[in-house]
């Protein structure tokens, strides 16, 4: 891929004297949705497909992009002195929101840069592109201008950047996830203090296949901000009759004997999932530490039975793609992962099954929705890097 990327910015730029190769990856949370930004815990990891960037600094303020992605929209030419999101410029109001929260942390860019993007994560699929994009410019900035900012700093400015500059109130897991990924691991975080351990993950004869609905969806123009709020308002109720800081404090025996301060029934099942969801995170990483994975799966399909019926995220899509997948012998647990509202799956598949799940799921997928779901086998890689 870097022979790829390096050859199209020489025919699109002229050449690559300059030029640094870099690399971020995806990410899929295995476990743990919608509990990021209710202090909850989450359990994602780093996947090896992502975004590869090749970059160098000009000599003047002007910001040329071009993406391998969207190669009919040509270079899109914006400037260091105008970072500001602006509709017609697409994509680019990822990597200009992260040189607008460098900024807004006192690092200033003093020149323009030229940037040619390559993701082979499938777009708007819930993998996480846009973070990865943010992570991957982070780790641009920090390389050519010397900053000093960790892989952890990269994850908050992403959020911060997706926040504030693109009007999308994510919560740190994708970013993070992406920013601070290990090879075969999966990172256990609590969302409400940063805390996080490492946990191997040991799939023995079984491996994560991700199958993407192919339904758009734009977080900005999806429910994903009334959710937010419906877990905000139904917090604050709670807190006049318990003293929590997040839902994510609340076991269920905590949230049963108090949910009668929540004064909508709506916001009730949303607080519900929230709160119970973080329970199953915390007790699918104790199972997957005991070599319990027929006990991981269970939780990771109880997930998606909370996100459909109490958090209503998934739509018929999601829902087909892992009803399906629970019937197939040799599925050990599928769940919608991500926002949901479209995007993809993550289910744990035996190896003899994997075949025949792409198969049979893609087959009924297609018959009842009217077109392709797309398969992906993938594996558990590293944070982002300079190739």
């Amino acid at each position: 891929m870097k022979e790829i990327v390096l050859k199209k910015f020489q025919e699109v730029f002229g050449d690559t004297e300059g030029v640094k190769v870099f690399f971020a990856p995806g990410r899929v949370n295995l476990i743990g949705e919608h509990t990021d930004y209710n202090a909850g815990h989450v359990f994602p990891c780093a996947l090896t497909i992502g975004t590869y960037g090749a970059a160098r600094v000009r000599n003047d303020r002007k910001l040329c992009f071009y993406s391998m992605n969207f190669e009919n929209l040509g270079v899109i030419e914006s400037s260091i002195d105008s970072l500001k999101p602006e509709k017609e410029a697409g994509w680019t109001n990822y990597p200009k929101g992260v040189m607008w929260a460098f900024g807004e942390r006192g690092f200033v860019i003093p020149s323009g840069m030229d940037i040619l993007l390559n993701g082979n994560i499938p777009n708007g699929s819930g993998l996480s592109s846009s973070a990865s994009v943010e992570v991957l410019t982070g780790s641009i900035l920090r390389e050519f201008f010397g900053f000093e900012v960790s892989n952890q700093d990269l994850a908050l400015i992403g959020q911060y950047s997706e926040n504030k500059f693109n009007g999308v109130n994510c919560g740190i897991m994708d970013q993070f996830a992406i920013a601070m990924g290990k090879k075969d691991h999966a990172i256990f975080l609590d969302t409400a203090d940063l805390s996080y351990t490492y946990a191997p993950v040991k799939l023995r004869g079984a491996k994560l296949v991700i199958a993407c609905s192919n339904k758009k969806r734009g977080l900005g123009d999806s429910k994903y901000n009334e959710r937010r709020s419906e877990c905000e308002t139904a917090l604050a109720e709670l807190q006049k009759v318990i003293d929590i800081a997040g839902l994510g404090d609340l076991t269920e025996e905590q949230f049963e004997a108090n949910k009668s301060a929540i004064k909508d029934p709506v916001r009730v099942k949303r607080a519900r999932h929230a709160v119970y969801e973080n329970q199953r995170t915390i007790q699918a990483v104790a199972a997957l530490q005991a070599d319990d994975i027929v006990r991981f799966g269970q939780l990771m399909n109880a997930s998606h039975v909370s996100l459909r019926d109490d958090y209503e995220v998934t739509g018929v899509e999601l829902d087909t793609l892992v009803e399906e997948a629970w019937k197939i012998e040799g599925v050990i647990g599928s769940r919608m992962t991500g926002a949901g509202f479209g995007g993809c799956t993550v289910s744990l598949v035996k190896d003899e099954a994997i075949d025949s799940f792409i198969e049979k799921v893609g087959e009924a997928y297609l018959a009842k929705i009217g077109y392709r779901a797309d398969f992906y086998v993938v594996e558990i890689g590293d944070g982002p890097c300079t190739l």
